[in-house]
């Protein structure tokens, strides 16, 4: 499975979850593009296989992707501090990979009926829903 972790700022839900789902599926192929160095440099830190940054890395890693994973922001164009733009946000809508979308109650994007959860249990949240999408396929 081709994984794709898109984060920015520090990169720290990203780092969190490059680590989880490299210790779950450790067969699994994970790319991590963050929106700033940083943030990118995070994600390797963590165990990424390959890292990119940038707008146009976004792009081209969400035509190849089978999974996306991000804050809810990423498919928000101007999220983020304004690090998601326009084009990320669409080319990670139009991709045809599954998407999980950690929701997080940042940058004034709320998800309704989401509490404010741990990053431990975002996490975990994600691992699940990758479960599910690996036992289906």
């Amino acid at each position: 499975m081709n994984i794709l972790i898109v984060d920015g700022q520090g990169g720290g839900l990203g780092r969190q979850t490059v680590a989880a789902v490299k210790k779950r599926f450790p067969d699994s192929q994970v790319t991590a593009v963050g929106t700033n160095s940083a943030a990118t440099a995070a994600m390797l830190k963590a165990g990424a296989d390959q890292g990119a940054t940038g707008e146009n890395s976004v792009t081209v890693c969400a035509g190849k992707a089978d999974v996306i994973i991000g804050p809810v922001g990423m498919v928000i164009a101007d999220s983020l501090l304004g690090e998601i733009t326009p084009a990320m946000a669409a080319a990670i809508g139009r991709s045809p990979a599954k998407r999980i979308l950690i929701p997080v109650n940042i940058c004034d994007n709320i998800v309704v009926g989401v509490p404010d959860l741990s990053m431990g249990v975002l996490v975990d949240c994600v691992i699940a829903e990758l479960d599910k999408i690996r036992s289906s396929s």
